[in-house]
């Protein structure tokens, strides 16, 4: 088994919501893609975060109730990721979720019991 670093496990991650975005939600994040394929997956989820706004993209997996399939849920959920952003991104990523309702996995877990 090969060692993978921390920022190419969180590339795959990244890679991975865009796939679960195609087959589960039915949405084609193309330029989720474009950026993730030019800037890699830290950098991609740094200039997503730190724009004023929630991307379109954001905005259409809210639409289709799948923010669990954000770069915000990914970072917030998997405290793995914590060390590669900064408290004030993480704060960022939380008040976005926060701001649209998202309920964790873990909470909507512990809902169905």
């Amino acid at each position: 088994m090969t060692y993978k670093s921390l920022e190419e496990q969180f590339d795959n991650a990244m890679m991975e919501i865009y796939h679960h975005a195609l087959s589960e939600a039915k949405y084609k994040a193309s330029a989720f893609l474009g950026m993730l394929l030019k800037y890699r997956g830290i950098d991609t989820a740094k200039r997503l975060i730190h724009s004023p706004n929630v991307s379109d993209g954001y905005t259409a997996l809210w639409q289709l109730g799948r923010l669990d399939l954000t770069v915000e849920a990914l970072i917030v959920e998997n405290s793995i990721w914590h060390g590669l952003f900064s408290e004030e991104e993480l704060k960022i990523c939380q008040k976005r979720l926060h701001d649209y309702q998202y309920k964790s996995v873990t909470s909507k877990q512990i809902d169905q019991k």
